[in-house]
């Protein structure tokens, strides 16, 4: 099994593959989703040495939480387990609004501690910026939070570097959660440097882009969902993105891997990148994802790789 890695400033150690749980009970992202299955896919994942899961409040809403709690109690083994939640939003006249504010930071953590069935969270996160609420005042909850055990790490997700910068204001953020993959890398101009520089470590969400970076689709594959109206789905932009995954699926090839595999491995080279959460619908994904952790790359293909996705 692959050596642990430090989360930011934290005494919290991961499996560089950690599982994103969003098709575990995630009933308002993926409709149809069989709860056995997605506990099956938790248990899979912990039985092959996933130590750190990732799960918010809005999965379900409630149900990813409830889930995993179920789990690890049945299992026995919390203090080996690495718990990620998130929260920011609420329900206000059946609409889904932002809140940062101390006071409910604070009744969040205390929901998702009864959903996870656990009497502290490792690492929690703002999920999302309000608009309303100074950033290091929401972070200086966390800390209170923290100071009082019931949460071990602070982290912030979807931050702009300016809110970043505000929210870590105290030095007190450990870990940031953005989005980031070879077709989206704004976070290499500004963000990663800064979090290399305060020992912050960066967790990328959507690495494959929707599986476009899976190596698995071609020019006459059609997609009916969300995929659909993406840009990096469409026409001739399609087009000259497969042909980039191509590129990788030659090293993946030589590596007897697949171009996942190698994408996902590519990210743990990036400075301050010290934890990937590929996300799984059924338990022989979870296993094929730590697969990543078998490929080694010189430096020759790491450089080739992001060429490739130079634009």
């Amino acid at each position: 099994m692959a050596d642990k890695k430090r989360l930011g400033k934290t005494d919290l150690y991961v499996n560089p593959i950690g599982l994103g749980t969003n098709a575990v009970g995630g009933h308002n992202i993926y409709p149809n989703l069989i709860e056995e299955t997605g506990k099956d896919v938790v248990r899979t994942a912990i039985d092959n040495g996933i130590n750190f899961l990732d799960t918010a409040y809005i999965y379900g809403p409630e149900r990813s939480e409830e889930l995993i709690g179920e789990v690890i109690k049945e299992k026995g083994n919390r203090s080996e387990i690495v718990i990620a939640t998130k929260g920011a939003h609420k329900f206000v006249g059946g609409k889904i609004v932002l809140d940062n504010s101390p006071a409910f930071l604070r009744e969040a953590v205390e929901n998702s501690l009864k959903r996870l069935q656990t009497d502290y969270i490792d690492l929690f996160y703002i999920h999302f910026p309000d608009e309303g609420t100074p950033k290091a005042e929401a972070v200086g909850a966390l800390k209170e939070l923290k100071d009082a055990g019931k949460i071990k790490a602070i982290g912030v997700s979807n931050f702009s570097i300016e809110q970043l910068k505000e929210a870590n204001k105290d030095g007190y953020v450990d870990v940031l959660q953005s989005e980031y993959n070879l077709f989206n890398r704004e976070v290499e101009k500004e963000i990663l440097p800064y979090t290399k520089d305060h020992n912050i470590s960066f967790v990328p969400y959507y690495p494959l882009a929707a599986g476009l970076l899976g190596g698995r689709y071609t020019k006459e594959t059609t997609f009916n969902d969300g995929r659909a109206k993406n840009p990096l789905f469409q026409g001739e932009a399609f087009v000259r993105n497969l042909e980039k995954v191509e590129q990788v699926r030659e090293i993946a090839n030589a590596k007897n891997a697949e171009v996942a595999h190698v994408v996902l491995a590519w990210y743990l080279t990036r400075d301050s990148v010290d934890a990937l959460i590929p996300g799984a619908k059924r338990p022989e994904q979870v296993t094929n994802n730590l697969k990543t952790l078998e490929i080694q790359l010189t430096n020759e293909e790491i450089e080739k790789i992001s060429r490739i996705f130079q634009e």
